[in-house]
């Protein structure tokens, strides 16, 4: 389990052939792991392939219920995070700007 935490950090499309045997090896006796990292993968994609802050809003909204039936209480934080600052976190997707990206130093 040690050496595939690595593969955990990346996208499945940026994996090596061993991270595949890997995460296969890995998630096979631990399909929780398997539902925690594509929850996590689920999140980083909706801020990296969207730019409509409505399509942005309603997959956020379906991530929101994916973690609330999958039960993880790690996850609960960020999950009840996001609805509670929609219009904050949802000005992202106006031009994928942050507040410290904006800052002069």
């Amino acid at each position: 389990m040690a050496r595939s935490r690595y593969l955990l950090f990346k996208s499945k499309s940026k994996w090596a052939p061993s991270q595949i045997i890997k995460a296969e090896i890995l998630f096979k006796p631990y399909p929780s792991i398997e539902k925690a990292y594509n929850l996590t993968q689920g999140l980083s994609a909706i801020f990296l392939n969207n730019t409509d802050k409505n399509v942005a809003r309603l997959k956020l909204a379906k991530w929101h219920n994916k973690v609330e039936q999958a039960g993880f209480k790690s996850f609960n934080s960020i999950s009840t995070t996001i609805p509670n600052y929609y219009d904050t976190i949802l000005n992202y997707f106006n031009n994928r700007a942050t507040i410290t990206s904006t800052r002069i130093f």
